[in-house]
């Protein structure tokens, strides 16, 4: 809570003393009453943006509140919570902390008892499966769902009319059919099917939890050998790169350029990648979406995700109950407040009962009109829940280091076999 030292000069010692006993009484009690909530977070245009937004609405609500955001870059709000973590300086850290989805196990399995739990606070029920269960550990759930990166297929339409199909022939594609689609689109125009940076492991992570599947199982061991999603993942990217279907790109730059050139017929990536396409104002009309292409494995949907973070309260924090109580308030329940960061920051939430509000259905004119945001919402309660485990990261690092070797025509079970063994090393 805040706290203030007032000194107060009288005439008379017993004045002064009744004086500031009162003083101290008024004060005590405003402090009572009256928290400042700090944040962490990154991306002054996004999570900072979206936060203040949230902030100013709580504390319309709650004037003696304050909520306080903190803009760090992303590696430094890793870095600085690591730190306090490991070395038990709690009172270092915030009472909120962003997490990105990907490293949320990670934490709560490395630090137990440093996140406060919501359950029975918060009504998870009202958010995106996939997203509660990456924030549950031994019954318990932590942290306040956010964002989602829900996948989509964003095509040319021009670049496939071109080819001879049409928007209906793109809708909940079999990568099979995908690529089928992706020749013709070659042969015909001359241009790639869709851009692919072979040393990141988004497309890996598109495909493979498409199928149902991640690098570990559902009790967060490690599952390569045998992981048919994994190896259908690693031999689509394997069929895109040998017939030439891949623009091959080098980082993010290199790769977002390549998906807004007019060279590619599409993109496949997260729904935050909207606003990159909506940017090129002379595309307006040439672009439609479909459901992610979904891989030849049984339990494969038309739905995946990249990406996507969330709000945690540290459980010592002196303000962890107002805290919560604000997540739960605003993120947890204020419909008003997602239609306004999907329209003004391009921000989808996982909050399920927000997808009726009028920013979800309303028809987006860059698309031809298409309700992509409905579209969006639609998908995101279909995104298979899997456990992103403790070292996605490391994993990463083992498939991108072994994917060329799939090209240049290693057998796929020598190549997972390789992969495994790497990983293994890594998480040691």
């Amino acid at each position: 809570m805040k706290k203030t030292i007032v000194t107060r000069r009288a005439g008379a010692k017993g004045a002064a003393f009744a004086g500031l006993m009162a003083s101290t009484l008024l004060i005590s009690a405003a402090s009572a009453a009256a928290g400042e909530i700090t944040v962490w977070c990154w991306d002054p245009n996004f999570n900072v943006a979206i936060m203040k937004e949230a902030g100013a609405r709580y504390s319309a609500k709650h004037p003696g509140t304050t909520v306080k955001v903190v803009d760090f870059a992303k590696a430094d709000v890793e870095q600085k919570l690591q730190t306090g973590l490991a070395s038990g300086a709690t009172d270092t850290l915030p009472d909120i902390v962003l997490i990105e989805d990907y490293g949320a196990q990670k934490y709560l399995q490395s630090f137990p008892g440093a996140f406060a739990p919501m359950s029975g606070k918060v009504d998870y029920k009202n958010f995106a499966p996939y997203k509660v269960e990456l924030m549950t550990l031994e019954g318990k759930t932590y942290g306040m769902p956010f964002d989602t990166g829900t996948t989509a297929l964003f095509y040319r339409k021009d670049i496939i009319e071109a080819a001879g199909f049409k928007p209906e022939d793109m809708q909940n594609l079999t990568w099979d059919r995908f690529l089928e689609i992706g020749k013709q689109v070659k042969e015909k125009t001359g241009k790639q099917l869709i851009p692919l940076d072979a040393n990141d492991g988004g497309m890996t992570r598109i495909i493979m939890q498409a199928g149902g599947g991640w690098y570990f199982d559902k009790d967060g061991k490690l599952s390569i050998t045998n992981n048919a999603p994994l190896k259908a993942s690693l031999e689509l990217q394997a069929r895109l790169i040998k017939d030439g279907l891949a623009k091959l790109s080098n980082g993010w730059t290199d790769y977002a350029q390549n998906a807004v050139s007019g060279n590619v017929a599409g993109v496949l990536t997260g729904v935050w990648f909207t606003g990159t396409i909506k940017a090129q104002k002379d595309q307006s009309g040439k672009w439609g979406i479909a459901a992610t292409p979904k891989p030849n494995v049984p339990a494969a949907v038309n739905a995946s995700n990249l990406g996507g973070s969330s709000w945690y309260v540290l459980e010592n924090s002196k303000e962890k109950d107002e805290a919560i109580d604000f997540l739960n308030e605003i993120y947890g329940k204020d419909n008003d407040f997602y239609q306004k960061i999907l329209t003004e920051r391009g921000a989808m939430g996982t909050m399920l009962g927000a997808r009726t509000g009028a920013a979800y259905s309303a028809p987006d004119p860059f698309f031809g009109g298409e309700k992509v945001w409905q579209n969006f919402s639609d998908w995101l309660a279909k995104v298979p829940s899997v456990n992103y485990g403790v070292f996605t990261n490391e994993l990463d690092t083992a498939v991108t280091a072994h994917l060329a070797d799939l090209n240049k025509g290693a057998p796929i079970d020598k190549v997972l076999k390789d992969i495994e063994g790497q990983a293994e090393g890594l998480i040691q």
